[in-house]
């Protein structure tokens, strides 16, 4: 069920609406527009008759919605989501830039990266400090260890903190040092971590599951945002095809098809969606180009060392030349459209 308020709707009025939701047995979830509010209703096993609403004071409409998902939906919210982060967006007119090692190797290690990565006017840092791997022998993460590292990129180059969450029992400890917690691919379809990190209030990035469709990915932001936390930023980082030039198959068709269904911003990873150094900046520039809402890659001075994904790291140079890049084909995107409201 989705609820129009009147665009001059009172404060009082959504408020009885949310209450007469509750006192139902349901859950509300009111998302303020530019110019409108809208109230999606979760929790019932079946429709609501929409004669329960439409007489309210203040409501537009009652409408029953069809779709699995509902508060992912553009039906919910026509305008983009815009997820601040700090002082900073991911969504918007900016493309967001974030970058940084794969995994938090040592304090020097991580310092030496973030550095470069601040030089080039970056406002967000990536690390592991927890490293679900395939391999059990693989470099497993420093864990609370790398947070505080993590968190020390950020007093130092003012830089928000995106770092990933492996299971419920450590989102408390991850939120105290993080700006972002990630939903790594392996646990798209972890319900109780999705439920857990739902009930935190710090923005959540959600990676795209390594064979999951555009509705497993829209249904497993659902989960997040049906138990209160509408910050949520999806990422698309590449599917398992037959294909074996590169690490995945990137699907930058994803983009428009969620910006199609979805208010939620998407971003692109173009360092797993490869596998491949050289493979990166192009995947990232046809990343902006095709609209997503930012990019996310991996940055080493030396990958010849990494304990973690080497091979698609970024050296300095070549990080510094895809934020050249990738910022003036915004900016010709821009005047793109510019040019169509002329």
């Amino acid at each position: 069920m989705l609820i129009v308020m009147h665009s001059d709707a009172t404060t009082e009025q959504v408020e009885d609406v949310l209450k007469l939701i509750r006192d139902l047995g349901f859950k509300p979830h009111a998302m303020p527009g530019a110019t409108r509010t809208a109230i999606g209703v979760t929790g019932n096993p079946g429709p609501i008759d929409p004669g329960n609403f439409e007489f309210m004071p203040g409501v537009a409409e009652a409408i029953r919605v069809s779709k699995p998902y509902k508060l992912v939906s553009r039906d919910l919210k026509h305008e983009d989501s815009v997820i601040k982060v700090g002082e900073f967006n991911i969504g918007g007119s900016q493309p967001a830039i974030i970058a940084g090692p794969c995994a938090v190797e040592s304090f020097e290690q991580t310092m030496e990266i973030a550095e470069v990565v601040a030089a080039n006017g970056v406002n967000f840092f990536r690390g592991g400090a927890f490293k679900p791997r395939t391999s059990p022998y693989s470099f497993q993460g420093l864990g609370e260890e790398g947070l505080k590292i993590l968190a020390e990129v950020r007093n130092r180059f003012g830089m928000r903190i995106v770092t990933e969450v492996v299971d419920p029992e450590n989102v408390d400890l991850v939120e105290q040092y993080a700006d972002v917690l990630q939903i790594g691919a392996r646990n798209m379809q972890n319900f109780s971590l999705l439920r857990r990190i739902g009930q935190t209030r710090k923005p959540v990035m959600l990676k795209r599951g390594m064979s999951a469709t555009l509705d497993e990915l829209l249904l497993a932001a659902e989960y997040i945002m049906s138990e209160g936390n509408y910050e949520v930023i999806l990422c698309e980082r590449g599917v398992r095809t037959f294909a074996d030039h590169t690490r995945n198959t990137l699907d930058l068709s994803i983009v428009p098809a969620v910006q199609g269904l979805s208010h939620l911003p998407i971003i692109v990873d173009p360092s797993h969606g490869t596998g491949r150094r050289d493979k990166v900046t192009p995947l990232a520039r046809a990343a902006i180009a095709v609209g997503a809402d930012g990019i996310m890659v991996e940055v080493h001075c030396h990958p010849e060392r990494a304990l973690s994904d080497g091979p698609q790291a970024l050296l300095p140079d070549m990080f510094t030349k895809l934020v050249e890049e990738v910022r003036s084909i915004h900016q010709v995107i821009e005047q793109v459209e510019a040019n169509k409201l002329n």
